[in-house]
């Protein structure tokens, strides 16, 4: 492997991330590093397109450079741009997306405004997610994962992106495992029983839910674990036990149990009110949520008589928070539990003309072709994958006067915008929100329109 130590100009940020530099003419990818420095480091990876460096020393410190806070922030896997002013975040934010858009979606017409930056950029975050993992040494771990590993934990002190009581509740709850002698998952193995500790805080409503997550079998005393936690953590709504003996290394459950309270938590996003669950998707700024639902809204220009189908509709926010400004909306979503609880969401805020439907989104719009429906507008918010490539072609054969594209990942929205612009529709401008600071992270709202 090579082993070489270099001096490196660093003129850009890549897309991932990752710091941008070159040596006699050969993109060199570097972990450290911003724009303006000169660094010392070191190629550990060597490919024939490009190199891998990891930084070792800076030279040159670039004038966009601040202290990062956090003391977790030279190996944690969270915040890779905590050290870079955030006016600089937001502008190579915006290129990313201007860059994804010309080289991918060949959308050189296409105008980037500039990014809405969030109103909070520490302690944002309204859920996070913390693992577990054995140590070496016979103890264990819970936090977060190290920088670019899967499979090494480390314990948590603070972190800055979450209400400060997640912390805390971080440090209880490795406590109480040590006192009571639970087993902890081995990641590599996959054997043991703690997995991970979610925890949820409404921004609007300071509702707080801890989510214990385990492999198989009922949790120990929940009783005495029940006191314990609410005892020294009065403020707590709801705690949930959700059992997940799958492999996949994800805080999700297959079976779920109320330990105390309703099961979820109530935020607000405009004056509506939408219940959280432990398994549902909502977005995870809630204050900066609805900035970004703003701009997809002014975008669109809905009118009071548009018919609009809501495709990845999760628990229904945005098809909702639109309900009272047109005619009819019609929600669709392959998660159970989602469409259930979109349903209460509904309920909860009288809205009585939206439907939802549970099912695959790829399928339904093959139906609704089928039979000839037809709709104004179409809304998409699909996951970091974007698009599925048949839902993408039925989308399109569905004809709608105007699609709302919502992503979460300028690179997958430019291949499916090249795709929709192809088959006859405009994309004027795109809107990017920024919903997670200090990360390389960017979303954006956009509106096609049929020609």
């Amino acid at each position: 492997m090579d082993k070489r130590r270099l001096e490196i100009e660093i003129t850009d940020l890549a897309f991932n991330g990752r710091a941008v530099g070159h040596v006699e003419g050969k993109v060199v990818f570097l972990d450290g590093g911003l724009p303006g420095e000169k660094v010392l480091a070191e190629i550990i990876n060597s490919r024939p397109r490009y190199d891998e460096a990891t930084v070792l020393d800076i030279i040159r410190k670039s004038d966009r450079r601040v202290a990062a806070p956090c003391s977790h922030f030279d190996y944690c896997g969270g915040c890779t741009w905590q050290d870079l002013t955030y006016q600089d975040q937001l502008g190579f934010k915006k290129k990313q997306v201007v860059d994804c858009l010309e080289r991918i979606g060949g959308l050189e017409d296409t105008r980037v405004l500039d990014v809405f930056g969030s109103v909070e950029v520490f302690r944002y975050r309204n859920k996070m997610e913390f693992s577990f993992n054995v140590a070496g040494d016979g103890g264990f771990t819970l936090g977060l994962h190290r920088r670019g590993r899967f499979d090494e934990i480390f314990d948590l002190d603070k972190c800055h992106l979450t209400p400060d009581i997640a912390s805390h509740i971080v440090g209880w709850v490795r406590d109480y495992v040590k006192r009571t002698n639970l087993s902890v998952y081995d990641v590599s193995n996959h054997c043991g029983y703690m997995r991970f500790v979610m925890i949820r805080q409404a921004k609007r409503t300071a509702d707080l839910m801890v989510n214990l997550v385990t492999n198989y079998g009922d949790f120990p005393e929940p009783d005495k674990l029940v006191r314990s936690m609410t005892a020294a953590f009065p403020g707590i709504s709801t705690i949930v036990h959700n059992q997940n003996g799958r492999k996949a290394n994800i805080a999700t459950g297959e079976i779920e149990k109320v330990l105390i309270g309703c099961g979820y938590i109530e935020e607000r996003l405009f004056e509506s009110v939408f219940r959280i669950r432990a398994n549902s998707f909502f977005q995870t700024n809630s204050i900066q949520t609805e900035t970004l639902y703003r701009a997809g809204f002014d975008l669109l220009e809905a009118r009071p008589d548009n018919r609009v189908l809501d495709l990845y509709c999760g628990t229904g926010s945005i098809g909702i928070l639109l309900a009272g400004y047109v005619d009819e909306v019609t929600g669709v979503e392959l998660v159970a539990d989602a469409v259930q609880t979109a349903r209460e969401n509904a309920h909860l805020n009288k809205v009585r003309n939206v439907n939802f439907v549970e099912g695959d989104v790829k399928d339904f719009l093959r139906d609704s072709v089928k039979a000839d429906k037809s709709y104004d507008t179409v809304i998409v918010d699909p996951p970091r994958a974007g698009l599925h490539p048949k839902a993408l072609k039925r989308l399109v054969r569905l004809n709608p006067q105007k699609i709302l594209y919502i992503s979460c990942n300028p690179s997958t929205f430019a291949r499916d915008a090249k795709e929709i612009v192809t088959a006859g529709y405009v994309l004027p401008q795109v809107r990017p929100v920024d919903m997670f600071p200090h990360t390389m992270h960017i979303e954006l709202a956009s509106v096609f329109k049929r020609k």
